[in-house]
């Protein structure tokens, strides 16, 4: 999930936070990609309008 369209669909990184319960400096170190734990929240949140996609998960060797 790319942090650019999760804060489109909200309207800005103001209105995300408020809705997460985060601070936004908390956001804006998100960088690119939306963290693992808060995509599947958002996706709750937006009733699937927003999905994980295919998370990279590194395997132990």
């Amino acid at each position: 999930m790319k942090t650019a369209d999760v804060i489109a669909h909200f309207g800005g990184q103001g209105r995300l936070a408020k809705v997460l319960d985060v601070s936004q400096p908390a956001i804006s170190k998100w960088g690119d990609t939306v963290p693992l734990l808060r995509a599947y929240q958002i996706q709750v949140i937006t009733n699937g309008k927003l999905k994980v996609g295919n998370p990279q998960i590194k395997q132990a060797v």
